[in-house]
């Protein structure tokens, strides 16, 4: 399934990790603080325009390639992995699929350069059921009038402008929602303060509220009205990508796992002679080797122009469980030391990887989706 491209963009990435994302994760963790200074190198090497064209300033790859590339830096920092997926498959895919020509001049250069891009769904009565968003556009003369929150919103501090979705009719029977490009500096939108998490501390999560702001209507991304339809495109592609995460952290806790249990001495031997660690290490080795596949196939799926939404929600689905498995399994393996933030930073990689079950819908989404596509098939 892989090419000899796919190994050396492994290889380019995974250096590219180990030596600026890997020596400071730990510290961004523990302080909570959002790395700054990572975002003109990763925009340098691509990993902020994976999707944008070369004429709006991108470094297309390919999806098999984006997934490696999410995958190999969340193998040493979930919440920088997290960043990469949220701004390349949330926040530019939109403007990429639905924008005008003018939306992408405007906007894909400053993200291909660098500067993240939001998006703004979830609420605090609209998470699963979108259908339920309250935050209202009311169209004037010369612009929209938006008021709303939006809630748990990636990057909302840093990020330079946010796709988000508002109801654009009064009328509570109608739950179409509209998609829109807001702007940070615009007089009506502020942002909360930052959330206190359980995992991927590091990563930038806050509300963000919209108060009488004015909206150009050339702002607006598609037509009126097909704002959940752009979502659950846009979070087709969005779980392959929170799917590769959880394979990186997976990766990451075996990784520790096995190197602690080969150097672990117990009754006169590494413990990784042990029948009962050796299971673990082999459950946790080959779930990770049947999520990866999943992820790969899903994307080539994506690449080919084939429909995958069941795929989608059926990698993110297994690959989110094994991951948070994996987690489980390290910190059996690790014990007491595994319990600790140091050396061994399992208990990190055991906190970022449950928002993989959680994020871009729900573990019992994914169900619902999958099984969803299959009775269609019946029809």
């Amino acid at each position: 399934m892989l090419e000899k491209k796919h190994h050396e963009y492994r290889e380019k990435v995974r250096a590219f990790a180990v030596e600026k994302i890997e020596p400071v994760a730990q510290d961004i963790d523990i302080e909570q603080r959002f790395p700054d200074e990572h975002l003109k190198p990763l925009a340098d090497v691509g990993l902020l325009s994976f999707l944008i064209p070369e004429k709006y300033g991108g470094m297309p790859v390919d999806t098999i390639s984006y997934s490696i590339a999410v995958e190999e830096i969340s193998r040493v920092c979930g919440s920088t992995g997290i960043t990469i997926a949220a701004h390349n498959s949330l926040g530019t895919f939109p403007i990429l699929a639905f924008g005008t020509e003018d939306q992408k001049k405007k906007y894909l250069p400053r993200a291909a350069a660098g500067e993240l891009i939001a998006f703004g769904l979830t609420e605090p009565d609209a998470g699963s059921d979108a259908g339920g968003t309250r935050a209202m556009a009311v169209r004037k003369d010369d612009h929209w009038l938006v008021n709303g929150s939006k809630c748990w919103i990636t990057s909302a501090t840093v990020a330079f402008a946010t796709i988000a979705v508002a109801k654009t009719t009064e009328d509570p029977n109608d739950k179409r929602i509209t998609s829109f490009v807001f702007e940070k500096g615009w007089d009506g939108y502020s942002v909360g303060k930052k959330e206190n998490k359980l995992g991927l501390r590091g990563s930038d999560t806050a509300f963000l509220h919209f108060d009488d702001l004015k909206v150009p209507h050339e702002n607006m991304l598609g037509k009126e009205g097909e704002g959940f339809k752009q979502a659950l495109i846009t979070l087709d592609g969005g779980r392959i990508s929170i799917g590769a995460m959880a394979v990186g952290l997976a990766q990451g806790a075996l990784d520790y796992a096995l190197k602690y249990a080969a150097e672990r001495v117990q009754f006169g031997k590494p413990i990784a002679h042990n029948q009962a660690v050796q299971h673990k290490l082999s459950d946790m080795a080959t779930e990770i080797e049947a999520a990866r596949l999943m992820i790969y196939d899903c994307s080539r799926r994506k690449d080919a122009g084939e429909k995958f939404t069941q795929h989608s929600a059926m990698c993110k689905l297994f690959a989110s469980e094994v991951g948070r498995r994996a987690a489980e399994k390290a910190l059996d393996i690790l014990g007491g030391i595994g319990y600790y933030t140091l050396p061994y930073p399992v208990e990190r990689i055991w906190r970022d990887v449950k928002l993989c079950e959680i994020g871009e819908g729900t573990s019992e989404i994914q169900r619902l989706v999958i099984a969803r596509e299959m009775l269609k098939s019946l029809k």
